[in-house]
């Protein structure tokens, strides 16, 4: 008697299940991802010490450096495990649609940077003594932002890690291509922080929502034949 197939949710959530499960137990993605945060945000904090103005105005690109390279670290890791244990041939043999293992593994992907992103936040504030961050507008633009990051880079590093040079060749592939939603994300968060006008960050909202939008469809559409090569 044939098995029933796993409905497409249910195989995305299961997939996001067993990454989150196994890194709690081992903590060693979020380690690093913490780490090297955290390194980054006290180089940045003795770095502008010295000009407070400075130090104020480049809050958002502070940020949003600290998040690209800690998720970049989380991406290449969380590919990797998998390559390297086997677990992807078995996920490509599940019975399920491929793009179910796309959104299962960028769900846990960002799950983790935002849990990194929850606690380098409050780490920044205290250090550059800049509350103006924890607006909600703010936590919307992290939100958005993270979202299309982690799409795109879930997608490249699915590409990148069948490589010998995964961890060389993913910041090359996807630096590029995220250029847009990094440069919207600084630009929206910096709006927010000096207090502009909903108007003049409209635009960079604008190309936050899209950008997250259409590499979402293209990740969907595309992810299957990325595996299968």
């Amino acid at each position: 008697m044939n098995q029933p197939t796993p409905s497409f949710f249910k195989a995305m959530l299961a997939i996001a299940h067993k990454d989150l499960a196994a890194e709690f137990r081992s903590r060693e993605l979020l380690s690093a991802m913490l780490v090297f945060s955290m390194l980054v945000i006290l180089i940045f904090n003795f770095a502008l010490e010295l000009d407070v103005k400075v130090r104020q105005s480049v809050t958002a690109g502070v940020l949003w450096t600290t998040f690209a390279f800690a998720g970049t670290l989380g991406l290449n890791r969380s590919m990797a495990v998998e390559k390297d244990r086997g677990c992807m041939d078995g996920l490509l043999l599940a019975p399920v649609d491929r793009s179910a293992i796309f959104f299962g593994k960028a769900i846990s992907n960002l799950a983790f940077m935002l849990i990194v992103e929850a606690i380098v936040v409050p780490m920044y504030a205290m250090l550059y003594n800049e509350t103006r961050i924890f607006q909600l507008e703010f936590i919307g633009v992290l939100l958005l932002g993270s979202i299309g990051y982690i799409s795109v880079g879930t997608l490249l590093s699915a590409m990148s890690v069948q490589t010998r040079t995964r961890d060389v060749l993913l910041p090359i592939l996807l630096f590029p291509v995220a250029v847009p939603v990094l440069l919207a994300s600084v630009k929206a968060s910096g709006g927010i922080i000096a207090g502009l006008p909903f108007e003049e960050i409209l635009t960079p909202l604008n190309l936050l929502i899209v950008y997250d939008v259409v590499f979402i469809a293209a990740s969907f559409m595309i992810f299957d034949y990325v595996v299968e090569e």
